[in-house]
C-alpha cells in the first residue's frame, strides 16, 4: 500500500477528489439507513428490538462473554444490559451460564439454532454481497477491506471521544 494512502488527508487533493470524499460520506450514510432498515424488518419477523438484535449479534460473535463486557462492546450501562439479557433469555435467544471456577460469575451464550433462523433472513444480503464482491479482484477486497477497517476505527474513535466527553 503506498504511503498516500496511509499518510492521512492529502492537502492536494483534487476538486474531483474531494467530491469523491463526499460521496462516500453519504454513501455511508445511506448504507446505514438501508442497514437499519434491514435490521428493523428482521427484528420484526422475530420479535426483537433493535437494540436486542444488535446484542445478540455480538453475543452471536464475540461469546460466549460476560455481560460487562458485553456492555463495554456496545457501550450500554449494565442496568440497560440487564433487561436486554432478561428479554433475550425469555424468548429463547440467549442462554446464561455459570462460569467455572467461579460460580458467581455468568457468560451469555447464543442459542445456535436461533442464530440459524437470522442467518435465513439475511440470506438474500448475503447472497447479494458474494456477488458484489465476485466483480472485485482480491487487490480492491483487500482496498476495500482496509477502508472498512479503518472506517469502523474512526467510528469507534468518535463513539469513545462522545462517550468520554
Amino acid at each position: 500500500m503506498s504511503s498516500k494512502l496511509s499518510a492521512g488527508p492529502d492537502p492536494d487533493r483534487t476538486p474531483h477528489g474531494k467530491r469523491l470524499a463526499g460521496t462516500i460520506r453519504q454513501s455511508l450514510r445511506e448504507l446505514r439507513n438501508q442497514l437499519s432498515a434491514l435490521n428493523r424488518h428482521v427484528g420484526a419477523r422475530v420479535d426483537l428490538k433493535d437494540i436486542d438484535l444488535d446484542c445478540f449479534d455480538l453475543i452471536a460473535q464475540h461469546g460466549p462473554i460476560n455481560p460487562s463486557a458485553l456492555a463495554q462492546r456496545a457501550n450500554l450501562h449494565p442496568a440497560t444490559m440487564t433487561g436486554i439479557l432478561d428479554r433475550l433469555e425469555r424468548s429463547g435467544w440467549v442462554v446464561r451460564d455459570r462460569a467455572t471456577p467461579d460460580r458467581r460469575a455468568v457468560l451469555v451464550r447464543a442459542l445456535r439454532e436461533r442464530t440459524g433462523e437470522l442467518v435465513q433472513l439475511y440470506a438474500g444480503m448475503n447472497a447479494a454481497m458474494d456477488e458484489i464482491c465476485a466483480e472485485y479482484s482480491d487487490a480492491e477486497l483487500e482496498l476495500i477491506a482496509d477502508f472498512l477497517r479503518r472506517t469502523i476505527e474512526a467510528g469507534r474513535n468518535a463513539t469513545e471521544g462522545l462517550a468520554g466527553g
